[in-house]
């Protein structure tokens, strides 16, 4: 775990959602420096299916060192707002930290969702972001070292992220713009910045998506939690960053990761919006026992768009791998790509009926091959093979040359097929 500092002693926090999850999270990490805490959120009486109020959170946060406010809001709610935010200055003077960590979600697609559920996720995750900063900003342009912190994605606009979820990923972007804006807006005198998960985090959410099963595949809210204190711990001139907990800690000297595991050692289910298509997230829940309750379209059934020759290539792939071809080679690939079509993708030829497509392998690479975009389209095409290329230096493989070798007869069965 990333150690306490006692760079927050003292500070204040207004904190959405903190009644669990990560929000909660965030607000013990910061009460063990002895901050100030206030919890706003619905939850005054206790949830049937849901652990903890308002009032359990403050509890724990006076016991983790801390000082707490609990305040019902909901943040749609401009007077509810607006009297939390009065409660804190009142209480403590001022506010110096905001985490806009309230969020709704519904994975469904256009016609499946509702338009309540709509004004619901634009209503909490855009609307009730950029109320509450606006309502707090007056106070934090009041603080030596202010801070607005959202719990949202970096602005990926791979249109894979939009086709099964539009609205979703509406609202969740609707906080990484106000981000985007706020953080030139008030540069030099607040840091705005975005958090975001690399793996999937154990929550009721992740519970209600991934069904039983899925939480082995999950971190706990604690890396999110040492994630936030490490930047809520920068200067005010650190601003406009869309970071993910990993790659913070990294920086930050941790190095082991299985400590945050739900189950050290288990393989781990990458989050939205990053590089893993949603197609093989919900297969890798599958694989691993959990069941989840989004199921994008199948490929099989359908075949997208192509997005481009790299996809284009990954169709024809995923058209002619089997249990055969896996049985026959039982290795992953992962291709980093440069060029004009850049990106990381994977091939994964070990378990199951195989399974391809953009982003990391669920699974370690045996196989890491780097080249130009266009040589691997070249490549599998039949128009060069990996051995000339490897020879003229145009590609460099780090792992088991045997199987990379096998992959000629895979780039055989293509041109079969007529790539």
């Amino acid at each position: 775990m990333l150690q306490n500092t006692g760079k927050l002693a003292g500070r204040t926090l207004f904190i959405t959602g903190a009644s669990r999850g990560i929000g909660k999270a965030i607000a013990l990490k910061a009460a063990r420096d002895g901050a100030n805490i206030i919890i706003a959120a619905k939850t005054a009486e206790p949830h049937p299916k849901l652990p903890g109020t308002i009032y359990t959170a403050a509890q724990e946060v006076e016991a983790a060192g801390g000082k707490a406010l609990a305040c019902v809001v909901d943040i749609r709610d401009e007077k509810q707002v607006d009297e939390a935010v009065q409660k804190a200055v009142d209480k403590f003077g001022g506010i110096d930290i905001l985490v806009n960590n309230a969020s709704a979600i519904s994975l469904t697609g256009t016609l499946e969702t509702p338009m309540k559920k709509v004004d619901l996720m634009l209503g909490i995750n855009l609307r009730g972001t950029y109320l509450t900063s606006k309502l707090v900003i007056p106070h934090l342009l009041k603080s030596q070292n202010p801070h607005i912190l959202n719990l949202s994605p970096p602005l990926n606009l791979n249109p894979v992220w939009f086709k099964n979820h539009t609205a979703y990923t509406m609202a969740k972007y609707g906080m990484s713009m106000c981000v985007l804006g706020m953080a030139e807006e008030f540069r030099g005198q607040i840091a705005v910045n975005a958090l975001w998960p690399k793996t999937a985090i154990q929550t009721a959410a992740m519970d209600m998506l991934g069904g039983e099963g899925i939480s082995k595949q999950c971190r706990t809210a604690d890396i999110m939690a040492d994630a936030a204190y490490a930047i809520l711990s920068c200067p005010k001139d650190y601003t406009g960053h869309f970071v993910v907990d990993e790659d913070i800690l990294k920086e930050q000297g941790v190095k082991d990761f299985d400590q945050y595991a739900v189950l050290p050692g288990h393989p781990l289910l990458p989050d939205f919006f990053l590089d893993e298509a949603p197609e093989a997230l919900a297969k890798q829940m599958e694989q691993h026992g959990a069941t989840p309750a989004f199921k994008p379209p199948s490929s099989s059934s359908a075949t997208p768009p192509s997005s481009g020759p790299i996809e284009s290539t990954f169709d024809v792939i995923r058209g002619i791998i089997n249990e055969d071809v896996v049985k026959s080679t039982q290795g992953v690939y992962q291709f980093d790509l440069s060029g004009d079509h850049s990106g990381v993708w994977f091939l994964d030829l070990k378990s199951g009926p195989g399974s391809a497509g953009q982003g990391q392998p669920p699974v370690k690479a045996d196989v890491i091959m780097t080249m130009d975009s266009s040589d691997f389209t070249k490549m599998f095409a039949g128009k060069l093979k990996p051995t000339l290329a490897f020879m003229a230096g145009k590609l460099r493989i780090k792992g088991d040359m045997t199987l990379a070798m096998k992959l000629e007869k895979l780039m055989s069965r293509m041109n079969k097929a007529k790539l």
